[in-house]
């Protein structure tokens, strides 16, 4: 077997994925599908850690970092509303739906970046800002293309989309393909005082 794209993400629920993506339909609708490659629905997550390439020998012990800093946080509720981009608007490269959770989502975060780290996973420079990526600017998109994609977000108004229980946090690997990527769960860990 050889190595595998992985991420240790928070998995939403299937509804909440489908009004998610049916909340960004008018951004979908005015911008051309060239400029913006938007994330499908069941693609939609938040990411936690992105850890790369990771040896199918080393899996056991990821799971085991997984399970142990899962354990010691208990489950919280996320709320999901806002719209934005990264770096930022002027020269948006990632499209985002907003997160607002506890201080717990944040440690948990931390935890597991220090714990990854440990295993030789690299770690994340930029400060953790829990976001929901649904949609990638080309990277040959013009100024005057920018121009549009920051008019139409700022113009764009995401107001309370839902809100969710998170009990676990998951392990999964990407699989890029011509139609996009697909992602695969391999492990998934109950936060404290929950069973799977």
């Amino acid at each position: 077997m050889s190595v595998l794209r992985s991420f240790i993400a928070i998995e939403l629920p299937t509804a909440l994925q489908n009004a998610v993506y049916q909340a960004c339909l008018p951004l979908r609708q005015a911008v051309d599908s060239r400029l913006i490659r938007w994330v499908p629905p069941q693609n939609l997550h938040l990411t936690l850690k992105f850890l790369g390439d990771v040896s199918p020998a080393n899996l056991d012990l990821l799971k085991q970092m997984l399970k142990t800093e899962a354990e010691r946080h208990e489950p919280f509720v996320v709320e999901i509303s806002g719209l934005g981009s990264f770096p930022n608007p002027k020269r948006a490269r990632v499209i985002w739906v907003g997160i607002q959770a506890p201080s717990v989502l944040t440690t948990l975060q931390h935890n597991i970046e220090k714990a990854a780290a440990r295993l030789g996973y690299a770690s994340e420079e930029r400060p953790f800002s829990p976001h929901l990526t649904v949609g990638r600017v080309g990277q040959h998109t013009g100024p005057a293309d920018q121009q549009k994609i920051r008019a139409l977000l700022e113009s764009t108004q995401i107001g309370l989309i839902g809100q969710t229980q998170v009990t676990s946090v998951c392990l999964f690997c990407s699989d890029l393909k011509p139609t996009g990527a697909v992602y695969t769960l391999l492990f998934e860990a109950p936060l404290g005082g929950t069973d799977l």
